[in-house]
């Protein structure tokens, strides 16, 4: 009994010991916040003091070369960030609450820390704020922006992206009403810019169709799941049966058709979704990156939201990805 208890206190101080260091670790990427991401104690307004350089972890994301730099194979999504759960209305809040400013450059800082140095961006109000905050701790990160239509030159000019790309859903309505020239048009103008050019989709068609077309751009993101489909579509892969909020379903027989595709083209890829947002859990999550390494071609990568609200996805997610590649 005697040996138990001694057992369970060693136990308890190695566990204090490793919450204390992750606090420690988490208060000096944020400038000071505590580990549940309270803002450092300034006067309402006050900017808070640039983040302290925080030395880079040895576990490293592995690398690829896409234009003119090197990014990290696994590159941070924004979606969690602003509350885009993709699941439904209830987690989209808990994103929201959770993720405030401080906590979003954080997860940034991290990021970089292992090496994640790429970072899926969208060009809104709340996202402008964050990554200036971002910039003014010191923070760095590659921009591949996601667009919306319309004009890109003043995005261009504000933050000088590496690179965009026209947003998936609204790729995919163009695509369902014959709408692509506006598009190709888009991406001209983009590609004037000097920035490298992307398509962004949920649909394996769209992709093969621009390839066919021989559009002038440097990669695609491409979702894994085809979650984009209409109410006839999906009637037809169903059966003749609808699910509940038909623009967030998951079949498990779509990230091969992804896959496919994004073999079949020289262009980058990146693929995101791969977790069907947030549909596998920990248990299926190494089949789902393993099956994305090893169905993307090796000059490929992949979008992924983080949301560490639970455990450090930060931290698991990067020895995820180098294990698997290291493996392979």
């Amino acid at each position: 009994m005697a040996e138990s208890r001694r057992r369970f206190l060693q136990s308890a101080a190695l566990t204090i010991g490793a919450v204390g260091t992750l606090g420690a670790a988490s208060q000096q990427a944020s400038g000071g916040q505590g580990a549940a991401g309270a803002p450092p104690q300034a006067g309402r307004g006050q900017a808070p003091p640039p983040a302290a350089p925080t030395p880079a972890s040895a576990l490293q994301v592995p690398k690829v070369r896409f234009g003119g730099v090197e990014i990290s194979r696994l590159v941070v999504g924004c979606n969690p960030f602003y509350g885009y759960a993709h699941y439904n209305a209830i987690l989209a809040v808990v994103m929201r609450e959770y993720y405030t400013p401080e906590r979003v450059c954080d997860v940034l800082h991290q990021c970089s820390r292992f090496g994640i140095n790429a970072c899926c961006y969208v060009d809104r109000e709340r996202p402008r704020q964050d990554l200036d905050r971002f910039l003014a701790q010191g923070g760095r990160m590659h921009l591949v922006v996601q667009t919306l239509p319309g004009d890109p030159a003043p995005l261009y000019a504000a933050r000088k992206p590496l690179a965009m790309y026209h947003h998936g859903e609204h790729t995919d309505r163009a695509f369902q009403d014959g709408r692509m020239a506006a598009v190709k048009e888009w991406c001209k103008q983009a590609r004037g810019l000097g920035c490298m050019v992307g398509v962004g989709t949920h649909k394996p068609e769209v992709i093969a169709f621009v390839e066919e077309q021989g559009w002038d751009v440097d990669f695609f993101a491409g979702c894994v799941y085809n979650r984009t489909r209409t109410l006839d579509e999906w009637k037809k892969v169903l059966n003749g049966e609808l699910l509940e909020m038909p623009s967030e379903i998951y079949l498990q027989s779509d990230p091969p058709r992804m896959y496919q595709v994004m073999r079949q083209t020289r262009k980058t890829c990146f693929a995101f979704k791969i977790m069907a947002a947030g549909r596998i859990g920990d248990s299926g999550a190494d089949d789902a990156f393993t099956q994305a390494f090893a169905s993307i071609k090796p000059t490929d990568g992949i979008f992924l939201g983080m949301f560490p609200r639970m455990k450090d996805e930060v931290r698991e997610n990067a020895e995820r990805v180098c294990r698997i590649l290291r493996s392979a």
